[in-house]
């Protein structure tokens, strides 16, 4: 048995090109999360960048910021979860055995 290398690399190109469009293709999709009973909610892309955080008026409390500081924070946090989760299953069934765990997921 022979080892082609010229055959690797040229797997090797088409993974990476796969790879690369499923992460344009996530960065393009838009997850979604809330707290406080939905009086925050986040937008994320697959990318992690957070599009927009929607903050309910009833939610601004002046007496009690840190509640509204903290519902800020679980709907972005949550938001990105969801966007590794999608980058995740984008990725998923690409990137042969156990590689996977090398982009940090």
């Amino acid at each position: 048995m022979s080892f082609d290398m010229n055959k690797m690399l040229k797997q090797a190109q088409q993974m990476q090109a796969e790879l690369a469009k499923a992460q344009e293709e996530a960065a393009t999709e838009v997850v979604e999360a809330s707290a406080g009973g939905g009086m925050v909610t986040v937008k994320a892309n697959g990318a992690g960048d957070i599009l927009s955080i929607d903050i309910d008026p009833k939610a601004i409390d002046p007496d009690d910021p840190e509640l509204l500081a903290d519902m800020v924070l679980a709907a972005v946090n949550e938001a990105l979860r969801s966007s590794r989760g999608l980058m995740e299953s984008k990725m998923s069934g690409l990137i042969p055995g156990d590689l996977g765990g090398l982009l940090g997921g």
